[in-house]
């Protein structure tokens, strides 16, 4: 009888402690917001300097967390190669970049654990460049169908958007086909960001647009794809 309750106690004390193991959870940390704002340079801006201030709104760690901010800047809207990446404490710094150049700029914030959060939007820029110079048109803005989709019509739009920092008249020479990248040019020199292509069925499309300025200028796009059902 005395084991029998020798027992059962040693039981009663391991659920206990057991149960008190279960009760303990550890808070998960999250990662800090997203900068929502770009304040400068603003999108679009022709730059009178290349000396630029860079600006953004701060982003918020739920933990309290002390935040940092990466800044990127690149001539490639895809940031596949960087021109400047800086850890920067404060919501503003100041870079030094070349003259005459297209770039594009992007922040995200990482907090003291590394947890770091999705890169803000993507704002593109011209800086100062010698007198009279022709700045070229920043590379197409993908509108629709968004790359990687898939769509199910025979027939749609390719819609593409433009800018150019001198206001220059912009032409699209555009490429679509099955190829990766695509190499036949469906359209030459049109004035319209729109364009309408026949599909077949199950397969997987690829195309990008060229942009020419008046002067002869000219900027490459990248390549999108989608495919059909």
């Amino acid at each position: 009888m005395k084991n029998i309750k020798y027992l059962m106690f040693l039981g009663i004390m391991f659920y206990s402690c057991s149960d008190g193991d279960n009760d303990t959870t550890e808070k998960q940390n999250q990662s800090p917001s997203i900068v929502s704002t770009l304040t400068h340079p603003s999108d679009n801006l022709l730059c009178i300097t290349n000396v630029l201030d860079f600006k953004w709104e701060a982003s918020i760690d739920a933990d309290g967390d002390p935040i940092s901010y990466l800044l990127e800047i690149s001539e490639d809207p895809q940031f596949s190669t960087l021109n400047k990446s800086l850890s920067v404490a404060a919501t503003n710094t100041t870079v030094t970049l070349d003259k005459g150049i297209a770039y594009y700029w992007r922040v995200k914030a990482i907090d003291s654990k590394n947890l770091s959060s999705d890169y803000s939007s993507v704002f593109q820029f011209y800086t100062e460049g010698p007198g009279g110079v022709n700045y070229l048109p920043f590379s197409p803005e993908l509108i629709a169908p968004k790359t990687k989709n898939t769509v199910e019509e025979d027939k749609i739009n390719l819609f593409w958007k433009g800018e150019d920092v001198d206001g220059d008249l912009l032409a699209y020479d555009v490429y679509f086909g099955t190829e990766n990248p695509p190499i036949h040019k469906i359209s030459n020199r049109q004035s319209e960001n729109f364009l309408e292509v026949n599909l077949d069925t199950n397969t997987t499309y690829y195309w990008k647009v060229n942009i020419v300025d008046k002067k002869g200028g000219m900027s490459f796009g990248q390549v999108w794809n989608f495919t059909t059902k």
